[in-house]
């Protein structure tokens, strides 16, 4: 069992938001521990729903009075400091923990924390590897960034000492944590309202680097030129993964791909074969998140056929390359896609499928991302025969950068295709539902409220 002597001073503890991705997992793993735990969100969702069946206390709007009952407050990054359970705890002197800090403490009760990272193809690759340590029975807690079919949810509460979270570079909130194993995905240019620029992204991955412990493990995209340098900064066992670059420790040869653009491959171990690894999930970007499973599962000792079977068995997390359902005998698939990089991964993706027209629905996310990468998202969308482009989502920002989807539009434009631009969802919708025809893909892409899309136009 983990230990929770660093944290077992707050008994009682009250979570406002509790019904966001983490919170949620937070919660229930609490719960588990013994601590009696209460929470509130503004909205009501399945995550709390799902905390309500446990027996957590959830109050929809603000309870002044669970606070004051509170030895700690624990927040997500989403809550304002003037929310009136905030100003409550702070009038009454109760300490007030970040998510993110909380976290943090939390991976310092297990003796094991695995922490996926990397600017794309996180939640993806927690998964697979969450799935590899269920088929192994290694019994362990995840917290996922999306729904998963087979955990019912985005978390799982284990008793072992392995915990594996996703673990995201934004704000450098993973520099909270405590890790004994790093996957480093790949690291590219995101999040530049926080980060400014590449290099100040890069040191962030060199300071969470540091804090592996000697004997922990490091596995590093030997494709990504940003990653390799990173085994120089650790005493940790590093271990690499490639396609490309076939120098490192695992890389995959002979890869086809089916109707559906699933990938089938050959995995080589240095120069012995490995395995042959069926993905039920599509697109090149994932045969790199598999192998990056593979190469951290294998140092764990977990056997071939229990990897082969959870890869063979995930069919994808929630948002991720997602199929919707179909209209006028086109297929709709909606994912979480929301940079440069990922547009084109998925891109990737829908080539090795087999269909008559694409159609791309994308809703940039964040004024500052889209100023900051406006040619790379141009450029990006091209790889689509339609475009169609969403009001930008705001998420958390306020639109001091003078920037719109109409700008996106006539950039893509200038580069010689057509996009259109929908200020309102009803007319993105019925435009689609005249145009699209049999046989077609429809991609509906962003981070933000593009996933109703779908729905929309299937009902």
């Amino acid at each position: 069992m983990p230990s929770i002597d660093n944290i077992k001073k707050y008994k009682n503890i009250h979570m406002i938001g509790i019904g966001g991705v983490s919170m949620s997992g937070i919660a229930a793993i609490l719960q588990n521990f013994g601590f009696q735990v209460t929470g509130s969100d503004l909205a009501d969702s399945d995550a709390v729903s799902e905390l309500q069946k446990k027996g957590i206390k959830v109050t929809i709007g603000h309870s002044l009075e669970d606070v004051a009952n509170a030895d700690a407050v624990v927040y997500s990054a989403a809550v304002k400091q003037d929310d009136p359970e905030m100003l409550e705890a702070k009038r009454l002197g109760i300490e007030t923990i970040e998510r993110a800090d909380f976290l943090g403490a939390l991976t310092r009760c297990y003796k094991d924390t695995i922490c996926i990272s990397g600017t794309h193809g996180k939640t993806t690759t927690t998964s697979m590897v969450s799935l590899c340590f269920l088929e192994a029975l290694k019994d362990p807690s995840i917290q996922v960034g999306a729904f998963l079919k087979p955990l019912n949810g985005n978390y799982k509460v284990g008793n072992s000492e392995h915990f594996i979270i996703e673990a995201c570079e934004y704000v450098e909130s993973f520099l909270k944590f405590s890790p004994k194993a790093e996957i480093i995905l790949n690291i590219d240019n995101d999040h530049l309202d926080y980060f400014k620029n590449l290099e100040n992204i890069k040191n962030a991955f060199v300071k969470y680097v540091h804090l592996l412990p000697d004997d922990g493990i490091l596995v590093l995209n030997g494709d990504d030129h940003n990653c390799l340098d990173l085994a120089n900064e650790t005493k940790a066992k590093s271990i690499t993964y490639g396609i490309n670059n076939k120098s490192t420790d695992f890389f995959a040869v002979n890869i086809v791909f089916d109707n559906d653009g699933f990938a089938e491959f050959d995995v080589y171990n240095k120069d012995k074969f490995y395995d042959r690894i069926k993905l039920h999930v599509p697109g090149m970007h994932n045969v790199l998140n598999a192998l990056a499973c593979i190469a951290l599962c294998d140092a764990y000792g977990i056997d071939n056929e229990s990897i082969k079977n959870a890869l063979l068995k995930f069919t994808g997390a929630n948002r991720r390359f997602e199929f919707k359902g179909k209209v006028n005998g086109a297929s709709i698939y909606d994912d979480y896609g929301h940079h440069p990089t990922e547009i084109i991964a998925t891109a990737k993706s829908l080539m090795n499928k087999k269909y008559n027209k694409s159609w791309v629905i994308f809703q940039p996310h964040t004024y500052s991302r889209t100023k900051n990468l406006l040619t790379d998202f141009a450029k990006a969308l091209l790889n689509f025969d339609n475009i169609i482009l969403l009001d930008i989502y705001a998420a958390r920002e306020k639109n001091t950068y003078g920037i719109s989807s109409q700008d996106l539009a006539d950039k893509i434009i200038s580069l010689g295709k057509d996009a259109k631009y929908f200020p309102e969802f009803d007319d993105c919708v019925d435009y689609l539902k005249n145009n699209v025809k049999d046989g077609d893909i429809v991609m509906t892409l962003g981070a933000g409220t593009v996933t109703k899309i779908g729905p929309m136009l299937i009902d």
